[in-house]
């Protein structure tokens, strides 16, 4: 999923004892003094979890597996790393890239002039131009939604390397996409890739449609044995390599070849394992972690963590949790339906219980983030919408009027006289969500709609079988930002059988990725609007001109609710300066929501 895995924090039971037992057992690694290769002082052994992915053993390294041993700003490195700025999306870190200049043509960048991988050895534009191609057999370039499309990578000489866009095509963020990719080694994945990859991917990005498709199967097709690869060993450009992974934990140590390695302090980085929030709690409330990424944890969990000795730092999460619908199973294919609904769960209550630390109460569905819809609308515009306050009077309106009747015994029924029932659908793992159930069904069934929750073992599965159509209504998250266009592409996009190119938008309601099956078009205040098609176009409209697209998407997802937003995140995290300072506080939004390996290239996280 798009949200790290730590909010909700993922989807296994939790370890046993004595797996606990095997992860502490490397804290007694730590030390302090000395300096590092550049003249930092020498911080040791710094303990966290990963926010992006957990430990898998026997899992190759390989960022390009569905459960790599890679961690992002540690051993992963891209040409830059994201600010998360929502008014300028090209707002970047310097990573590998010192430098970048956009034009017309794409973007040209200047790699680090000592940048250099584990084994000694530079980085180059071979190693950027391999790292793209292997990003088309991915899926993560090409002409899908959101995506870039390069039609050439030149080496321009001294570091500098031109990344040429696809002529005729703009991307709005071809620069940050660019920025974002993952760059590996050449000579460790050049072999996996196909000799003519890049006559393939310039079939794909042409306009003969047969051929095309048959490129971009071509190029799928060779992305499975690359995802499926194991190289030898790590060989990174990052400030750390890999060294070791066993169940509990990963370990590595510092690259005394990284560009800027006399701003990393520590000497190893150990990331531990985890299966649940409550395993990190656990982690935290023994000190055994220097800094946690945002975990889900009600009141009492907090208070345990804080008095543990760890300082809370707050930032921004363009993320919301919502109650999502399938309207291609009845009766939620009804507008009024999901409005009644909308009216009977009291939000905040919710959030009090599944979200008391990280979430503030969504005032309006809008999919976006409540200082979005701030920024994006003006006070005239969200006064006209819908803030579905607890009414139940007015659910049993809308509900009536949409053919349901109420029994003697105060059980709501539908229109074909069967009984409503509801399962609410969530995930093993997710303690936000799977607390908020029992009072959002709590609230339904008081209602007279009985509603039980329903837990889904892993995520993995939970996607696979909300994709198949087998849950009506289920958790979801949307508002993914902070790009607006991203944040309305995770409701009118794939998972709405939406296709995007260029800006332009096609639909279809049999697409096997297609699970809530909206209309294609939606009638808001008079007018037909396509909400795909605005969804496309914000992503070719710069940010200053996206106002009235905006205006269009919140008032008709107000006034439509393919999911009902309930709480909005705050991405809370949490340091402890037992064994090292420094660390990024709250207001430095942009370190906070990068990982501590990027921290440490700016020369955050020094030892006492």
């Amino acid at each position: 999923m798009s949200r790290q895995k730590t909010l909700a924090a993922a989807v296994a039971a939790a370890v046993a004892l004595t797996a606990l037992s095997a992860c502490s057992s490397s804290s007694s690694k730590k030390s302090n003094g000395g300096t590092s290769s550049g003249g930092a002082k020498d911080g040791g052994v710094y303990t966290s979890i990963d926010a992006n992915n957990q430990i898998t053993a026997g899992a190759p390294m390989n960022p390009f597996n569905a459960a790599p041993n890679m961690f992002l700003g540690y051993n992963q490195m891209s040409l830059g790393f994201d600010k998360k700025n929502p008014s300028d999306p090209n707002d970047f870190f310097p990573g590998l890239a010192a430098s970048w200049t956009a034009s017309d043509a794409g973007l040209t960048v200047q790699l680090q002039p000592n940048a250099k991988w584990s084994d000694g050895t530079p980085v180059t534009a071979a190693d950027i131009k391999t790292s793209l191609a292997i990003a088309y057999t991915q899926g993560t370039a090409g002409p899908a939604a959101g995506n870039f499309e390069i039609s050439d990578v030149k080496d321009l000489g001294g570091g500098k390397v031109e990344i040429d866009e696809v002529p005729g095509v703009k991307n709005l963020y071809f620069q940050r996409l660019v920025l974002s990719a993952t760059i590996v080694n050449d000579k460790v994945y050049s072999g996996q890739l196909p000799a003519d990859v890049w006559t393939t991917i310039a079939a794909a990005q042409g306009s003969d449609a047969a051929a095309a498709k048959s490129a971009a199967d071509k190029l799928t097709a060779a992305g499975k044995p690359i995802a499926a690869f194991a190289p030898a060993k790590d060989i990174s450009a990052g400030p750390f390599v890999l060294t070791r992974v066993g169940p509990g934990e990963a370990l590595l140590d510092r690259n005394p070849n990284f560009f800027a390695v006399s701003k990393v302090s520590p000497k190893q980085v150990i990331l531990r394992h985890y299966s649940g929030n409550q395993q990190i709690w656990g982690y935290m409330n023994n000190g055994e972690l220097d800094s946690a990424p945002y975990t889900a944890m009600p009141t009492n969990i907090l208070d345990q963590v804080l008095k543990a000795g760890y300082t809370r730092v707050d930032a921004p999460s363009y993320v919301s949790a919502s109650i999502a619908f399938n309207e291609k199973q009845a009766p939620y294919d009804k507008t009024a339906v999901r409005q009644a609904l909308a009216y009977v769960i009291d939000r905040e209550a919710v959030t009090k219980v599944g979200e008391p630390v990280g979430g503030m109460t969504t005032p309006y569905t809008t999919g976006l983030i409540h200082s979005q819809t701030d920024t994006f609308l003006s006070d005239d515009q969200k006064a006209a919408l819908n803030a579905y306050k607890p009414d139940t009077a007015k659910a049993a309106t809308l509900l009536q009027g949409a053919g349901f009747t109420k029994d003697g015994s105060g059980q709501w029924h539908l229109p074909d006289g069967t009984q409503w029932t509801i399962t609410l659908q969530t995930v093993n793992g997710f303690s936000d969500w799977i607390s908020a159930s029992t009072i959002v069904a709590n609230e339904l069934t008081a209602f007279g709609i009985k509603t039980t929750p329903a837990v889904t073992a892993d995520f993995a599965t939970y996607q696979k079988e909300m994709a198949a159509g087998k849950y009506a209504v289920g958790w979801w998250l949307v508002a993914l930002g902070p790009q607006t266009d991203k944040a309305y592409n995770r409701i009118y996009g794939s998972a709405d059988g939406y296709t995007v190119k260029n800006g332009q938008a096609t639909h279809s309601d049999t697409s096997p990725a297609n699970w809530q099956h909206t209309p294609a078009t939606y009638t808001v205040n008079g007018q037909s609007i396509d909400p795909g098609q605005l969804t496309a176009q914000l992503s070719v409209t710069p940010v200053s001109d996206q106002k009235p697209i905006i205006a269009q998407l919140a008032a008709a997802t107000n006034q439509e609710l393919p999911m009902i937003q309930i709480w909005d995140y705050t991405k809370v995290g949490f340091y402890n300066e037992k064994h090292f300072t420094n660390f990024p506080k709250s207001g430095q939004d942009a370190l906070l929501l990068n990982p501590p390996g990027v921290w440490m290239m700016q020369g955050f996280v020094q030892a006492k």
